[in-house]
């Protein structure tokens, strides 16, 4: 059985997590923090990039892999799937952009799209198991 959808979120979330994970350490090695913050905000957003997309990235990646099995609309997945990517990527940049009062608009489109993606694959998933038996 194939699940292209599956394999392609995933490849790109690995990605980003590699991309977050060295800046977090390129972070770390500039200011000589082996552990915490120092009180960085790079250092911080870096960790929290990293942190929130390694907290998100893995049920986004189950839930689709679990329709997918059960040959749910492939176009549909593909959707959720860009959508979560896309999110992804805009969260990333919200946490890097200087703050001034409210959260980046990146970053706010990253959370409604992550959470979009989770509702609507999660939701899904439910409908599949009362209607088709998943």
């Amino acid at each position: 059985m194939s699940l292209p959808v599956t394999a392609f979120v995933a490849a790109i979330c690995a990605l980003l997590l590699l991309f977050t994970a060295i800046d977090t350490v390129r972070q770390r090695l500039r200011l000589r923090v082996a552990f915490g913050d120092g009180g960085d905000d790079r250092l911080i957003s870096a960790v929290r990039s990293h942190a929130n997309l390694a907290e998100h990235a893995p049920i986004v990646i189950i839930l689709i892999g679990l329709l997918e099995t059960v040959e749910a609309n492939h176009m549909a997945l593909m959707v959720i799937g860009a959508i979560f990517l896309i999110g992804r990527v805009a969260h990333i940049v919200g946490l890097y952009a200087p703050v001034s009062g409210k959260p980046p608009v990146p970053r706010q489109i990253g959370v409604i799209a992550t959470w979009a993606s989770l509702l609507l694959l999660s939701g899904w998933t439910l409908w599949m198991l009362a209607t088709v038996n998943l």
